[in-house]
């Protein structure tokens, strides 16, 4: 082994350990945050091996609560699709964005890593990446420390539901807002942000009552998704 690669193979491993040790604090937070989504997830009429293939296939939190929401309402399979696709529409800047600094990684461990990106990965990943350069190793450790967290919190809270009961019991039929309250409110630092929460939540509001069923979601987020767009145009 040529001195350069010896140096390159101690790099990576020194960036993914970089990775676990910083993406664990989040792998925390996501654990507390993601025990909800077990509970909801059975509520919803969920197997418990149901709720672990989703948090395990899926990995998008947002995108997973809009899906339990949904199949609550019983709403069509085509409607949940579009919808949590609308919901993950932002994976595609945040990917444009980590690009450039993973101009040499082959396709399929991109494929691998692109599993691994969520809101939180990406936010310490960008900020690693704009001080010290790219890493796919750091970006992948940083992935497999929130994918523990967020399916250790489907494992552990799926699997209460069976010694506690219904969830209703303890309030959790309403954690669906909380939980929406909660990512939605971080996000509004910017009028694009703002203008869209605000058209989509109107918009809904008013479609819910003249249009039947649940296609007045799928109106309303495209709306927002579009006076998003044009207010950062604008800007």
């Amino acid at each position: 082994m040529s001195i350069a690669t010896a140096t390159q193979t101690h790099s990576r491993k020194a960036d993914f350990v970089s990775g676990l040790r910083e993406g664990f604090p989040l792998a925390v937070s996501i654990f507390a945050y993601g025990l909800v989504f077990g509970f909801l997830a059975r509520q919803a009429g969920l197997t418990y091996f149901d709720a672990l293939l989703m948090s395990g296939v899926v990995f998008a939190g947002s995108s997973q609560f809009a899906a339990v929401a949904m199949i609550s309402a019983d709403v069509g399979v085509g409607q949940i699709i579009t919808a949590t696709l609308l919901l993950n529409l932002r994976h595609l800047l945040m990917g444009a964005s980590l690009a450039p600094y993973l101009q040499k990684t082959k396709p399929w461990k991109l494929a691998l890593l692109a599993h691994g990106l969520n809101d939180e990965s990406y936010a310490l990943t960008i900020s690693r990446f704009q001080r010290h350069g790219g890493s796919a190793a750091y970006f992948l450790a940083v992935g497999i420390a929130t994918f523990i967290g967020w399916f250790g919190s489907t494992v552990v809270s799926a699997a209460g539901v069976n010694f506690l009961g219904d969830p209703k019991r303890l309030g959790l039929d309403y954690a669906f807002y909380g939980v929406f309250i909660g990512l939605l409110v971080p996000q509004l630092k910017d009028r694009p942000t703002v203008a869209a929460a605000a058209t989509g939540a109107v918009t809904a509001v008013l479609a819910a009552r003249f249009i039947p069923g649940n296609l007045y979601i799928i109106i309303a987020a495209l709306i927002a998704v579009i006076v998003g767009m044009v207010t950062e145009g604008a800007r």
